[in-house]
């Protein structure tokens, strides 16, 4: 994979908030470079081919900041972005707003952690997605770590509420979730964790193709796995979340049951 020069997208920080007293219009100004830029991003990455793919980010507590539909993510810049509430009422843009954007308010509304969420297609992860699998199984210290398990939700339709209603038993434990049949979704703390997060689904999906092709690969287990367990709790405790451990019958598979909690 290719790498993209960071000089071609606009600094990320790690916090929504302005760090003077400036005007919240400048707080506004500020997200929207930082958008434009993950959208750029995206799209180097090949992760948003065509107009596909969307990007959001909490402005504040009532409005969210979104791509616009039918947009390449290569040239949305700053002023095409759209603000809608959390109805999905559009309040600003000449643009319309991304027809998926139910799916990114149903997450902001079931994780008030959460401040940013981006939408893609990656390659492989869409593939596992389209084969009804998930990226549940204890492959990599660093994904276990980073993102514990990467869940399958069911089928629904693009563009509808029905989405969000089938991401639901997820959000609450997961930071990345595959769309049957559609792509992936994630979601953090900022739009760079939220990039982030969904360059680690598709490399840890390319990294699970491989096993496979190899044989089926040697998952983390007993007390190499219980020790990155502990290690992420750690982590996680110092965002106010801590990680759920239930292990299955013999104790041997993550699987599903890797999960964070609020």
């Amino acid at each position: 994979m290719t790498e993209t020069p960071l000089t071609q997208m606009p600094e990320m920080h790690s916090s929504n908030g302005c760090e003077s007293a400036a005007a919240p219009a400048r707080c506004e100004a500020r997200l929207r470079e930082e958008l434009a830029g993950c959208s750029f991003e995206l799209h180097a990455l090949g992760f948003a081919p065509g107009t596909s793919g969307n990007v959001s980010v909490r402005l504040d507590g009532s409005r969210v900041l979104a791509t616009p539909t039918g947009c390449s993510k290569r040239v949305v810049g700053p002023d095409d972005l759209v603000v809608v509430d959390m109805g999905g009422q559009q309040l600003a843009g000449t643009r319309h707003v991304t027809s998926e954007i139910d799916m990114h308010l149903a997450i902001y509304k079931a994780r008030p952690d959460v401040e940013a969420v981006v939408h893609a297609h990656p390659v492989f992860a869409t593939a596992f997605a389209s084969s009804g699998h998930a990226l549940d199984q204890p492959f990599c210290a660093e994904v276990v770590m980073t993102l514990g398990t990467i869940p399958l939700a069911p089928y629904a339709t693009t563009g509808t509420c029905e989405v969000g209603r089938t991401l639901a038993p997820y959000l609450e434990h997961h930071d990345a979730v595959l769309l049957a049949n559609h792509g992936v979704v994630t979601y953090g703390d900022s739009l760079m964790e939220a990039l982030m997060k969904m360059e680690t689904v598709e490399h840890f999906a390319q990294i699970c193709l491989v096993v496979r092709q190899l044989g089926g690969g040697a998952m983390l287990e007993g007390k190499h796995l219980t020790d990155l367990l502990q290690a992420r709790a750690a982590y996680l405790r110092k965002a106010g979340r801590q990680v759920h451990w239930a292990n299955g019958s013999n104790g041997t598979s993550a699987g599903p049951h890797l999960t964070a909690r609020i």
